[in-house]
């Protein structure tokens, strides 16, 4: 395998086999609680999920976010999530494509379109590589490669700090992501990885010309762990494990983004494990919720566990809205019926 290939290896197994979660900086979802509703004029059986996002029909507000690609177990992986996806209707994004792009023999370990032909379905570069030779040409071929929807751009200068020869070029890249969202034909999302997005860069992003942002917060899988995880560089090591917490909580850039952008696309995650999580991040303003470690640990199983997952997430989603007398995610989003525990 060619070094990103390994790398991508090693990313997978990681995740799967190590302890790479933030430990003393959660995603803050457990800092709210619904107000309970003991008699909802509703019957549980015409709650409806379903919503829409860029245009695309979803049959529920989930997002199986951005993860692998580039190795034959990365292939299984994605193909057991697009089947899902399309059976369901959810939204899924694809690891980052830097490897298909410059390795185009393993491009068919991305492309699931064949398998999904419905979903809203996300290429995925990541920004820096703007700095390195990648420009719109590029970025075409990561979306018509997916015969994708819309082009991630994910942020991620954390976890470029800590992976050995890591490319941390970031100078100039607002003016090229701008440059970019104005000649790509689909549009672009920003994400970080793990990190969280501020408010104050939410607003620039937009000002760029992003069209939704996914805030990817604090409190799930921390890259800064994954990478140290992958060095054999001591001083590497311990730089991961000194900034194994580093980051903005999902729940706080959710709340400030859409306080400032009440109509733009927003979707929210890390550190989101269950569809009362889920509910909560919908109550707070997400149009999309995004899991990742629950998904790569399904599809790395089977395709039962992958549906056994997306069931239970309808079953927890379900159950928050009908337990706040609510028919559909959107009046989830209306209703004040989450509090912040003081």
């Amino acid at each position: 395998m060619s070094n990103t290939q390994t790398r991508k290896a090693d990313h997978l197994r990681i995740c799967l086999e190590e302890d790479v979660q933030f430990r003393r900086n959660s995603s803050g979802f457990e800092r709210y609680r619904f107000q309970h509703c003991c008699l909802p004029d509703l019957d549980y059986d015409e709650i409806d999920l379903s919503t829409s996002c860029l245009g695309k029909s979803l049959g529920a507000p989930l997002l199986i976010s951005s993860m692998t690609g580039g190795t034959a177990q990365a292939k299984q992986i994605n193909q057991r999530l697009a089947v899902a996806a399309q059976t369901y209707g959810l939204a899924m994004g694809v690891g980052s494509q830097r490897i298909a792009i410059e390795k185009p023999e393993v491009a068919d370990t991305f492309a699931v379109r064949s398998l999904a032909p419905d979903i809203l379905l996300f290429a995925n570069l990541g920004a820096v590589q703007l700095n390195y030779t990648y420009g719109l040409a590029e970025c075409q071929r990561a979306v018509d490669l997916l015969e994708a929807d819309a082009l991630i751009l994910h942020l991620n200068p954390l976890q470029e700090c800590i992976q050995p020869q890591g490319d941390r070029n970031f100078r100039g890249l607002l003016t090229k992501i701008t440059d970019l969202c104005g000649k790509l034909p689909v549009p672009v999302l920003a994400k970080e990885v793990g990190n969280g997005i501020s408010v104050q860069m939410a607003k620039q992003l937009v000002e760029a010309g992003v069209s939704a942002i996914d805030v990817a917060g604090a409190g799930g899988t921390s890259w800064a762990k994954v990478e140290s995880e992958r060095t054999t560089d001591a001083r590497q090591r311990q730089l991961g494990h000194t900034f194994a917490d580093w980051g903005l909580p999902t729940t706080e850039c959710l709340v400030a983004i859409r306080s400032l952008y009440p109509d733009l696309p927003l979707i929210a995650s890390g550190g989101l494990r269950n569809g009362l999580d889920a509910a909560k991040a919908i109550a707070l303003g997400a149009d999309l919720v995004g899991f990742a470690l629950p998904f790569l640990r399904a599809a790395s199983e089977s395709p039962a566990a992958v549906d056994d997952l997306i069931q239970l997430l309808y079953a927890e989603l379900t159950t928050a809205l009908f337990c706040t007398g609510n028919a559909t995610p959107a009046a989830l989003r209306a209703a004040a019926v989450l509090q912040k525990l003081a």
